[in-house]
């Protein structure tokens, strides 16, 4: 009682318990909100969600441009999320691989065969959106220095927020990995020299925002 008499008093009541809402980083205050480019230099650690590039229910292509010192290099170059969902453009043994972690249900891999040559390339991965609702597939394409080098099909994506507490990340992975395939931090053993990410605006109706408000909820009292 003595909660509640002090909460009427310093004018705390009354109590919002309306957690899935919240659960909607684009509620808060945002200096990225609205843009479609985002340019990082160097190794860049624990930008929280609602401050990175917003790649869900959308077309998206990230573009890095890294330097191999002797070849065989491995490491994150960029990530988000961790192992409850995210994604990471990665090297493993001087190939580039894109992985895509949906809810660590489904794990889709997009590697170069073959791999990079030391030196200085730049890594494309260009997801095109298939639309049609939120969540869906997609087509992710790699490319090397305007090269095609692997393509394949993510059949869905994640709706909502990757995770409570992962980040984004440049040159290393400082939270949960994306895929198991790797252990944290797994450093990137070459130089990054710039990251791009580029984002298409969302072409949500108000029945997907609906459906995406119901996921939110159906997360929050998984809680």
């Amino acid at each position: 009682m003595l909660f509640y008499a002090e909460a009427a008093k310093y004018n705390v009541l009354p109590l919002d318990d309306s957690k899935a809402e919240r659960m909607d980083v684009s509620i808060r205050p945002s200096l990225t909100r609205g843009r479609t480019e985002f340019i990082y230099y160097g190794t860049l650690t624990r930008i929280p969600e609602g401050a990175a590039p917003d790649v869900k229910n959308k077309s998206f292509r990230i573009t890095a441009k890294v330097v191999l010192p002797k070849g065989g290099e491995q490491g994150v170059v960029v990530t988000q999320g961790g192992l409850s969902a995210g994604y990471a453009l990665m090297f493993k043994g001087g190939k580039p691989i894109f992985h895509y972690n949906v809810a660590n249900v489904a794990h889709y891999n997009i590697a170069a065969k073959d791999a990079l040559t030391p030196g200085k390339h730049t890594v494309v991965f260009d997801f095109k959106y298939d639309g049609g609702g939120i969540g869906k597939g997609g087509t992710g394409t790699l490319s090397v220095d305007g090269k095609q080098v692997a393509k394949g099909r993510i059949d869905n994506t994640m709706p909502g927020r990757f995770s409570f507490d992962e980040t984004f990340d440049i040159g290393e992975d400082t939270g949960t990995p994306v895929s198991e395939d790797y252990d944290v931090p797994f450093k990137f053993t070459g130089q990054i020299e710039k990251v791009v990410v580029n984002v298409a605006p969302a072409k949500l109706t108000a029945q997907d925002l609906r459906a995406l408000d119901q996921a939110r909820r159906r997360a929050a009292a998984a809680e």
